[in-house]
């Protein structure tokens, strides 16, 4: 292990990639997954669905790993700016590189232009998550920010279940409870988490002015999206990208942003 983490500090770009390869590997094993008939019929919905199978692998992995990171190493809660251990180095240069696969993923296909917030949201994660790796700073902040993957794996689900049609199932209706509690206690909490402790700390921290600004443009775009989350899953609204078999009737863009 210390051999390894010691080649991946000496090069933390060329790691990325590795581990952004190996997302590219997986994504290819799980296009051999059974799909839904409804997605296998639509093209836009057949790559959601691939690139939501890797999106889930990533947060399943991230999630569970930044959370253990914390509760072996506490100290993690309470030093973000240079506290780290072998395992947290490795979650952060893992996470990183899944990022780059996802936009790239994002951009070779063609779906640049309507996943515009996706990639703000990359790019800004991998700035922040590179600085991480090449200062050996904020390593610790970085996992702390990986908690937001525990919801996302809820997220991912709710999405997949939309693409399957499945909105009226039991499955969809579990599942958006539990999203709305993983988005409050683990995606604002520790956004919110992360903004306190930079304004406390904002005069000792290096690049604390940008990592504010940052912090502050995700609080922005988190907050828009839950407040299309729950207009779509708990205020009333009409039903007009759903068909009677569960289907969109004609833009599966617009339909998912709901």
């Amino acid at each position: 292990m210390e051999a390894l983490i010691l080649m991946l500090k000496s090069h933390p770009g060329p790691s990325v990639l590795v581990c952004s390869l190996l997302f590219r590997v997986a994504h290819r094993l799980l296009q051999r997954l059974p799909v839904p008939k409804v997605v296998r019929q639509d093209d836009f919905r057949s790559w959601k669905w691939r690139n939501l199978s890797v999106s889930m692998v990533h947060s399943l992995l991230t999630g569970t790993w930044a959370v253990t990171c914390v509760v072996i190493w506490p100290e993690t809660l309470r030093n973000i700016h240079s506290h780290h251990t072998p395992l947290s180095y490795l979650l952060i240069c893992v996470s990183t590189g899944y990022f780059v696969q996802d936009a790239g993923d994002i951009i070779l296909t063609g779906h640049a232009r309507g996943s515009w917030e996706f990639l703000l949201h990359h790019a800004m994660v991998i700035w922040c998550f590179l600085y991480a790796l090449y200062t050996q700073l904020y390593i610790a902040g970085a996992v702390i920010a990986l908690f937001v993957e525990v919801n996302s794996v809820t997220l991912h689900l709710r999405l997949m279940l939309k693409l399957a049609g499945a909105q009226a199932s039991s499955t969809y209706q579990i599942n958006k409870l539990i999203n709305l509690f993983t988005y409050i206690t683990f995606r604002l909490s520790t956004q919110f988490y992360l903004t306190w402790y930079i304004i406390q700390n904002l005069p000792t921290l290096d690049q604390g002015m940008y990592f504010l600004v940052t912090i502050m443009v995700m609080n922005i775009m988190i907050l828009i999206y839950f407040y299309r989350l729950l207009r779509a899953d708990f205020l009333p609204r009409s039903k007009r990208y759903v068909g009677q078999n569960g289907t969109h009737n004609n833009n599966s863009k617009k339909f998912l942003n709901d």
